[in-house]
């Protein structure tokens, strides 16, 4: 799973880093504050002590024009030289053992949609 350790800048933990950028200005206190993308565990990380923050689906942008696109909640990612080039990317094969998908699954689509 990918989360984000924020750290000052020059500090950077002994975790499995994927991607490191500038916390960007809009971030309150973000002034001389780095963000460590880290494939691991979050919950082990904040119990040594590393201040964690979780990521959402979406795209975070590096510093030279590349970034990391995230989904699943962190379970799948893809670091990228550019927006459209995938550098290094983590996919369903490296889902935690106590999570399970169902690949062959029937979804009734109008109840999913249409809830009311």
């Amino acid at each position: 799973m990918i989360f984000i350790v924020r750290t000052d800048a020059g500090q950077t933990p002994p975790l499995n880093a994927r991607m490191v950028r500038k916390t960007p200005a809009i971030v309150p206190d973000s002034a001389g504050k780095t963000d460590i993308f880290c494939l691991g565990d979050p919950e082990a990380a904040k119990a040594e002590g590393w201040p964690v923050v979780p990521v959402h689906d979406g795209w975070y942008a590096d510093d030279s024009g590349g970034g990391m696109a995230i989904w699943g909640q962190g379970l799948f990612w893809e670091v990228r030289d550019t927006p459209f080039t995938v550098k290094q990317a983590c996919g369903p094969e490296a889902w935690p053992a106590d999570l399970r998908h169902d690949r062959d699954a029937v979804v009734n689509v109008r109840q999913a949609i249409f809830r009311g």
